[in-house]
Parts: structure tokens; sequence; C-alpha cells
């Protein structure tokens, strides 16, 4: 496979520029939609707004299914304060103090959107003297709008309003080899499946195996990927991102392939299949353990259902923060893939 890790590269951009936290993410499935029909791939929209596409193989009996999800960490609306500022409440597992100072915006029911920034109340150093001090948590953080408003009925005149979505800017940025942004989880890997489709479809390719790709948009809050797998599937890898720190293995220059996560360890043959593959195609690769983290192949096996689960994906630095990777580590993980989806069913 030629693979081109400016493509890749792109697609990231173009979707962590999309705001889509978990609840959200409507424009982020059309955007895949759109990848869909232009490269004449079949697909459907599930109830829960996710999108589930297939590539049809020689064996139409055992199936694959990849996932990786466009929902992203975010807040919501939670009160009005009376000088008109807002209180957050979360959307997605992150710490307050990973957003603040962060610009944002607040989608509105109307699709109105206004500009502003996440600051903990007494950040003014020449007011507060013990500003450094305050607790980072939903009662000290607020939205500072960029409104001329001074007052709660003065912020609800604008149309804001309790439960408006409230979406953190990517700041996404190309530093050499390295690319910096919010939200690579998991748009990196989401970039990386539409590349694999593009190369299947535009090089009209024969898959061995029907493939499924679900593109889920639940992942953030727990239940992205634990329906809608149609019935022949043996196979399920969530392609996600590697967790990076302290005791682990994990780099942003290889692929992670996870033996373990919150939810126990994954299948085993299959992480074995994958770890041989990256071998013998000298795929650069980690195995870990990542102690605090849950993927939709795991929410699949919670849901009840009878398969094979893998999680691997691009090692990303600073998870639900402030996020980097390396193309070389996408690079891997789509090179991994590749030998995958072509391998022989065990």
């Amino acid at each position: 496979m030629q693979i081109d890790e400016q493509r890749i590269v792109q697609y990231i951009r173009d979707l962590v520029e999309i705001p889509s936290p978990s609840g959200y993410t409507e424009e982020a499935i059309a955007y895949v939609a759109t990848f869909m029909n232009k490269h004449n791939v079949p697909f459907e929209i599930t109830k829960k707004g996710a999108l589930l596409a297939t590539l049809s193989g020689k064996d139409k009996t055992r199936h694959r299914l990849l996932t990786a999800h466009v929902d992203t960490l975010g807040a919501m609306v939670k009160e009005i304060k009376s000088d008109g500022r807002l209180k957050l409440t979360m959307v997605g597992g992150f710490r307050w103090n990973s957003v603040e100072g962060e610009y944002c915006t607040i989608h509105t029911a109307n699709g109105t959107t206004y500009t502003g920034t996440i600051l903990v109340h007494q950040t003014s150093v020449h007011v507060y003297k013990n500003a450094g001090d305050v607790k980072r948590d939903e009662d000290h953080i607020e939205v500072r709008l960029d409104a001329a408003v001074k007052s709660k009925a003065e912020t609800e005149q604008l149309g804001i309003h309790v439960g408006d979505f409230v979406s953190f800017d990517p700041r996404f940025q190309i530093a050499g080899d390295f690319i910096k942004s919010r939200h690579l989880d998991d748009k990196a890997s989401v970039g990386i499946l539409l590349h694999l489709i593009e190369v299947i479809q535009e090089g009209e390719l024969d898959l061995p195996y029907t493939i499924h790709i679900l593109i889920s948009n639940n992942e953030e809050i727990g239940y992205g990927g634990n329906s809608n797998i149609p019935a022949e599937t043996v196979e399920y890898i969530a392609v996600d991102m590697g967790a990076i720190g302290d005791g682990q293995a994990t780099d942003e220059y290889t692929v992670s392939i996870c033996a373990k996560d919150s939810s126990g360890p994954y299948h085993y043959k299959l992480r074995q299949h994958l770890t041989n593959l990256a071998i013998t195609n000298d795929i650069g690769y980690k195995v870990d353990i990542y102690p605090f983290y849950g993927s939709d192949a795991s929410a699949a096996i919670r849901a009840g259902y009878d398969i094979r689960h893998g999680l691997i994906g691009p090692g990303i630095d600073a998870s639900h923060a402030f996020e980097r990777t390396h193309v070389s580590a996408l690079r891997h993980t789509t090179h991994l893939l590749w030998r995958y989806i072509y391998s022989p069913m065990f």
C-alpha cells in the first residue's frame, strides 16, 4: 500500500475543525457521509446518529469491523450566571485545568454561535491575590462571552440557554512532522480509516473478507460502538489513540497495540495476530496497557456481542488535553490496518 500521509493529515485537519462534542456530531458525520458518497461506499446512518459503511469482500460469511469515533470532549451550558457569564458541565472525561484559558464556541438551539474564553472566575492576579490556588472545578470555571452582556437576562436575549453545547477550539498546527491539536482522539484514527477506504476504492481492490467501518459518535460517553454490529462480524477492532505517560510503552512514533485497559484484557489471539503482522512487515509498534481507558470494542463486549475484540491506534501525547502525534504513528497504524484486512482470519 502506498500511504499518503499528507492526505491523512488533511482529513484530520478537516475533522478537528468541525465542532463535535458527544451529542452534537451531525456535522462531523455529514462530512464522513460526503466522503463515502464520493468514493461510492454504501452506508447507513444509525438511529443513534453513527455511520456504518460496508466494503464487500470475497468471504461474506465472516466479517471484520473497524471503528473510530468523531465525537470529542466538550461541555454544555449548565447555568447562566447573574453577571451573564456561563457555568459549564463536562461532556466526556477531562480535567478543568486542561481547558482553562481555551477559546470556545457556544452553539445555540437557533443555530447562532457565540465565542468566548474558559476562565477561572478569580483569574485577575491584580484583584485576586490567591488566584493560582483557586480550585479548578465546575464551581469556579466559567465562560466569558465575547458579547456585551452584564446580566443573565442579556445573555438569554442572545438566544443562549441551559443545554447549549460548547466546543473547544482545536488550535490545529503542523510542526515539522508533528501534528498538534485538540481532538486527535479520535479524529486522527478517523482520518486513517478514510485514507484506507480511498486507497481500496480508487484502486478497485478486492478484499478477502467483508469489512464494516463504523464511525461512532458517542465513544467519549461510553456507548458509541455497542450496537449496529452486523451478525456476521467475527473480529472487531477499535482504532483509537495509544495512551502515553509514565510507565507506558507507547510513544508518538509507532502504532500502539493494547493488551488490556480498564475493561480487562483484549482478545489474546487477535492481539498476537496483530503483533505478528507488525513484526513480519517491519511495522513500528508497541504493546501496552492503558490503566484508565475504555474503547468502543470493550463497549461492544459489555453489550454482549460474541466477537474477538482488539484495540490499536497511533500514540498520542497528553490525551484529553493538549494532544500531539507524529506522522510516523499515522503511517505505522495505517500500515498495520492494511496488513490486517488482507490477512487470513484464524
